[in-house]
Formats: structure tokens, C-alpha cells, sequence
């Protein structure tokens, strides 16, 4: 079967989602309530704080939407975040080396991403157990790696990652925008796009075409892994320390904006300007209730009620397509 075929089927990247009523809907009610709520909210400062901070989130809900487009789902990436930060903290307090910290990260990300794609692809381990068993496999390795206390000591060069401009704009609104622009030429412009449409839309086309479908899968995971250590990163910036259980419950969070951005769990039908603003909406609700001084606690439940919104979307487009 040709690459065109394949385009052409119901889950290819051409098979974008127009709109996704829902999430404006949330992303312009929030805004309005807590715009009313908190005279605060609407300043120029507090916006681009907004932007700021929901960076970290994006760089993991970008390949979230990979992973859900193929079906899947990776409830480690949070813990593999927290653990990679402890590494990259680590390394660059004892070496005063950045790259080598990076590095450090990105081998713990793509680590356990490889061993998710495995665990999911070649040994058909449902994705929601095996990421489950690699949560906990991460969880239990940051509290080793960091005996329970933060690592401190952070570079000043580091945090500058985060606190930084270029020409005025925050450091890592421009690191959000070049993996968004990244993500979505890989999606909607390259075969490797159209064959993780396929991986979830049509995966017999796949194996009609000659395609290694597995190994696919297996890269899927393994770049879900990679951005959690880009993202080891700017938390560690942010932080100015490395905290064992700093992420823990992110990937909940990302996977509410990517379902909240239109993005299907089942067909291959995914949208990276959804997830997006998807990415947006959480960020507004986490800053609206920081400044309405709701308790973390609270804060929790609401991203749980988001999360619960979300998936109910889903199922609503489910049942509409």
C-alpha cells in the first residue's frame, strides 16, 4: 500500500480536527470568571506568567498527543519529569556542566521511553499498565537517586534557562514555540506523521505497506521520554532545585489538555493547536485559583473535575463520529 493510501485513510494527519467547541468554551469561561474573580488576573505581567509557566506543561502534552493518537497513554511521564530533574541537578552540581546535565536527563527520558514502547509494542502489555509499573519504577528511583531531600546548589547559568529574555521575550515562550512548530510540521508535514495516524486509525494499512510498525511505536514513546528530559530542564531552572517529587500527577495535567484539546483516543485523530490550547486552559485555571488563594488541595479536585470534563468530550465526539 502507498503513503498516499495510507494519507488517505480515516486516521491520517489530513483528517485534522476543524474546531473543538469545548475547549474555547473553557479556555474563554475561565478567563472570564477569574478576570472577574481577581482584578489581578488581566494584567499584561500575570498573562505572560501565564504563558511562562504553562510552558513545561506543553512540552509534555506535545507528545502526549502522539501517544493518544496511537491508542496509547503514559501515565509515567510526570514521575520520568521529576526524576530527570534530580539527575540533571545532580550532574550539574557536581560537574558545572549544563550539556552534560541535559544529556543526563535526556538518557533518563529516553530510557524509560524505550522501555515503555517495548513493554506496550513488543510485549502488547496494555499502555495504561505498563506506564503505570514504569510511574511507580520512577517514582521509587527519584526518592533513591535523591534520598528524599532536594538537590540544591543550582548554577546560576541554569537558572537563567528560565529566567532569561531574547530581544524581550521570556526564554522558555521561545522554547514552547519551537517544539510546538516542531510537532506540528512532524504531524500534519513528514510520513512519520502520517504513519502515528495510522498507528492508531488504521495499523493494518501499516502492516500492508510494509511498515515496522512496532519500532514506530517504540520511537513514539522513546520521544515522550526525550521531552520529559528537555522538560527536566526548564523545571530545574524554574526550581532552582531538584525536588523528588516535584512533577508528580503532570502527566494528569497533560492529558486533560490534550483530551480537552479534541484529540481522540482511538482513530488516530489528533490536533496540536487543540492540545494547545488544551495546554492554556489548565494554565488559567491553576493561575486563577493561585491568585482566588485556593488551597493546593482544592486546586487537585479542580484539575480532576478538567480531567473528568475532558475525557466527557471525548466520548461525546466518539459518539458523534
Amino acid at each position: 500500500m502507498s503513503d498516499h493510501a495510507l494519507s488517505s485513510a480515516p486516521g491520517s494527519a489530513r483528517a485534522r480536527i476543524p474546531s473543538v467547541p469545548g475547549v474555547a468554551v473553557a479556555l474563554v469561561g475561565l478567563s472570564v470568571l477569574f478576570a472577574v474573580a481577581s482584578p489581578g488576573f488581566l494584567t499584561a505581567g500575570n498573562l505572560s506568567n501565564i504563558l511562562v509557566q504553562s510552558v513545561i506543561l506543553l512540552l509534555l502534552a506535545l507528545p502526549m498527543t502522539l501517544i493518544i493518537m496511537t491508542e496509547g497513554l503514559d501515565l509515567s511521564m510526570g514521575a520520568v519529569l521529576t526524576l530527570a530533574s534530580l539527575v540533571l541537578a545532580l550532574i550539574v552540581v557536581a560537574t558545572q556542566s549544563l550539556m552534560l546535565g541535559l544529556a543526563g536527563a535526556l538518557c533518563v527520558g529516553l530510557a524509560f521511553g524505550l522501555t515503555n514502547g517495548w513493554l506496550v509494542a513488543s510485549l502488547g502489555i496494555p499502555p495504561f499498565v505498563a506506564t503505570l509499573g514504569t510511574l511507580g519504577a520512577a517514582q521509587g528511583l527519584a526518592l533513591i537517586v535523591s534520598d528524599g531531600q532536594s538537590v540544591v546548589g543550582i548554577p546560576r547559568f541554569v537558572r537563567l534557562v528560565y529566567s532569561g529574555e531574547v530581544v524581550g521575550i521570556p526564554n522558555p515562550i521561545l522554547i514552547g514555540a519551537g517544539f510546538y512548530a516542531l510537532f506540528h510540521v512532524l504531524l500534519y508535514h513528514t510520513r512519520f506523521g502520517t504513519y502515528i495516524c495510522a498507528l492508531g486509525g488504521n495499523r493494518e494499512a501499516l502492516t500492508l505497506a510494509g511498515v515496522k510498525w512496532k519500532r514506530l511505536l517504540i520511537s513514539v514513546y522513546m520521544l515522550g521520554g526525550a521531552m520529559a528530559g528537555v522538560a527536566a530542564l526548564l523545571m530545574t531552572a524554574r526550581m532552582n532545585a531538584g525536588h523528588p517529587t516535584a512533577a508528580i500527577g503532570m502527566e494528569f495535567d497533560a492529558i486533560a489538555a490534550v483530551a480537552l484539546g479534541g484529540t481522540s483516543f482511538e482513530k488516530g485523530n489528533g490536533w496540536i493547536f487543540g492540545t494547545l490550547m488544551g495546554v492554556l486552559t489548565v494554565g488559567v485555571l491553576r493561575n486563577g485559583l493561585n491568585l482566588m488563594a485556593v488551597p493546593s488541595s482544592v486546586q487537585v479536585a479542580c484539575i480532576g473535575v478538567l480531567v473528568i470534563f475532558a475525557l466527557f468530550l471525548d466520548g461525546m465526539r466518539s459518539k458523534k463520529s
